[in-house]
């Protein structure tokens, strides 16, 4: 954690940031939308949905982006390694117990260490979505994609939030990640 404080993640992504909530990342966006509306400029809100986001991520490719994006090597590589490996599940009922399945994705929702691993393995979409001149701001699996535009240019702003949307959904199915287009709301 001490790590990450010297990057600029907490700012984007405050699902494990001390100090913050559901509550005050709602009112971090909130803000900058009704700031740009203020200042007449039109604003666009779009709350993307995954579907089952902690349960898809794939071990090797986050293994990967923490050696070559974080520098996590060596000892702390291999410890991260058998920590994802080896996980399976079952279901019991009773004294019946179906079959051991070995599970091959996914970090534990439940715990700090699998919400860090999370960010640390969506931190590639904070980066898209700014390359197409859009806001991000992720609370644990929640995306909020969000820009403003002076009302003479909302047709090449509507361009330009259809592009960013169509390479995020593109980017979750390169990290094997399900974008639910039901639930996403512009």
């Amino acid at each position: 954690m001490g790590y990450l404080s010297f990057t600029d993640l907490p700012s984007l992504q405050s699902g494990f940031s001390q100090g913050h909530s559901t509550e005050t990342a709602v009112l971090c966006v909130l803000s900058d939308i009704l700031q740009a509306v203020d200042c007449g400029d039109s604003a666009a809100l779009i709350l993307l949905d995954l579907s089952a986001a902690f349960d898809m991520v794939d071990r090797a490719i986050l293994l990967q982006r923490l050696q070559t994006t974080f520098g996590i090597d060596d000892s702390a590589h291999r410890w991260l390694q058998s920590y994802l490996s080896g996980w399976h599940q079952y279901v019991r009922r009773g004294s019946t117990r179906s079959t051991i399945v070995y599970l091959i994705c996914g970090v534990p929702w439940g715990s700090v260490l699998g919400l860090v691993l999370f960010v640390l393995y969506t931190v590639e979409l904070i980066w898209l979505i700014e390359r197409h001149g859009l806001s991000p701001h992720l609370y644990a699996d929640d995306t909020k994609v969000y820009g403003s535009c002076p009302p003479a240019v909302v047709g090449a702003f509507s361009s330009q939030v259809t592009k960013c949307i169509d390479a995020i959904a593109t980017w979750m199915k390169l990290n094997r990640l399900q974008l639910n287009p039901d639930n996403t709301e512009v």
